[in-house]
């Protein structure tokens, strides 16, 4: 469902040509923030009571966001081919943004761990060490795995570290629908930090780009794109949990929790698979997600699940682009809501989210691809330290 949304770059290039003297700005070493002309109409965001968005950053493709211990927001793309990097102060302020990884094929995953940055771009993984350090001569990536699948239909991969030390990486299906080799596609992989020991954690899983463990047990949860081409309202999109190794979540055979697949659904059915945590709606290109785990937003909201819904493409009517939170109790999803919407209007998006983050204080940060922009939202409740040395 991503994939064929995000194979058209045309709006990339008409924001380009209407952004390139605030890129120039950026790139001689000016804040972040836009010029009055640049602005974005973020009083079209709707939120629950006492919640403040704001603009944190223009970022070009905004894709996958992760945080350093020492408060340097790293970025990935998608089309621009780039990693960017973003030092925030003490107050969440953004300094210079610079780039620290160029001419990458597809590099929306970043992760940190130990002092380095890991970056997908389809078939590799790499490492950039040291990165905090060099921000304006960024070392040569270290190659960490270069054996993955070249296929760029749902080849990018959102990346992440498990509360196991092991980093999860995805492999969609390089198809709409398809009977993949299922030890290579539809799976999330799993691998030691320097690339050994590769192993299949999950398989049937048509395209996840996003995934977080829970804070209290330290399951993997994780969000999946359903097909295309099977009606407006089907199949749902999905947030699915994997407590264990070893499971399978249907595709190609079954969709949602019972949808047998009209050209596939034969062979298996669909009460051989893992079924959904949630039915998300359909075709809202459901990518990042994260637990809450901060505590400035009030008590309902921690250790719930926030995800960035991108948006449809091929649909009658528009779904998505928002934000939206799954309310748990226990490993049982009990409510599924939107928190944060209006990049849709009137059948016109101007911005897309594609992931959230929570920083040390407890506000929320989302990307925006088609913005170009990081947004932060906080709760106007009592004011908590950042965190963030100085």
């Amino acid at each position: 469902m991503e994939g064929m949304n995000t194979l058209s770059i045309l709006p990339f290039f008409r924001r380009l040509a209407g952004t390139c003297r605030l890129a120039s700005a950026l790139l001689a070493g000016a804040l972040t923030l836009p010029a009055a002309a640049d602005a974005l109409p973020l009083e079209k965001i709707a939120l629950p009571p006492g919640f403040t968005i704001e603009l944190l950053a223009r970022v070009p493709n905004a894709r996958q966001m992760a945080l350093s211990p020492q408060g340097v927001l790293y970025v990935g793309s998608m089309r621009a081919g780039k990693v960017h990097a973003l030092p925030l102060d003490r107050d969440y302020r953004p300094g210079k943004l610079r780039v620290v990884a160029d001419d990458l094929k597809l590099p929306v995953g970043v992760a940190w761990r130990d002092g380095s940055l890991y970056v997908s771009a389809v078939d590799r993984i790499l490492r950039l060490d040291g990165i905090d350090a060099r921000l304006d001569d960024p070392p040569a990536p270290a190659v960490v795995r270069d054996d993955l699948p070249k296929e760029t239909h749902h080849g990018w991969k959102f990346i992440a570290f498990g509360p196991d030390g092991w980093l999860y990486v995805p492999v969609g299906a390089p198809c709409n629908i398809c009977e993949p080799d299922p030890e290579r596609y539809a799976t999330i992989l799993r691998m030691r930090p320097d690339g050994s020991q590769l192993q299949t954690f999950a398989r049937g899983v048509r395209n996840t780009v996003g995934f977080d463990w829970h804070p209290a047990s330290g399951a993997l949860w994780f969000t999946d794109n359903g097909r295309d081409w099977l009606g407006d309202d089907r199949p749902p999109d999905e947030l699915n949990h994997a407590p264990k190794p070893g499971l399978h979540f249907g595709y190609p055979y079954c969709h949602g929790d019972a949808i047998a697949d009209p050209e596939f659904g034969r062979k298996r059915a669909c009460d051989e698979f893992t079924p959904p945590a949630q039915n998300l709606g359909p075709h809202v290109a459901a990518l990042g997600m994260r637990f809450y785990t901060g505590s400035q937003f009030p008590a309902q909201y921690r250790n719930q699940v926030f995800i960035a819904e991108h948006g449809s493409w091929n649909r009658g009517r528009k779904i998505g682009y928002r934000v939206s939170v799954v309310t748990l109790a226990g490993d049982r999803a009990v409510s599924y809501a939107p928190f944060a919407s209006g990049w849709l209007q009137d059948e016109s998006a101007w911005g897309r989210p594609a992931d959230v983050l929570v920083l040390p204080d407890g506000s929320l940060l989302v990307s925006d691809d088609q913005a170009g922009a990081i947004y932060r939202i906080r709760y106007a409740g009592e004011r908590k330290a950042s965190g963030i040395p100085q």
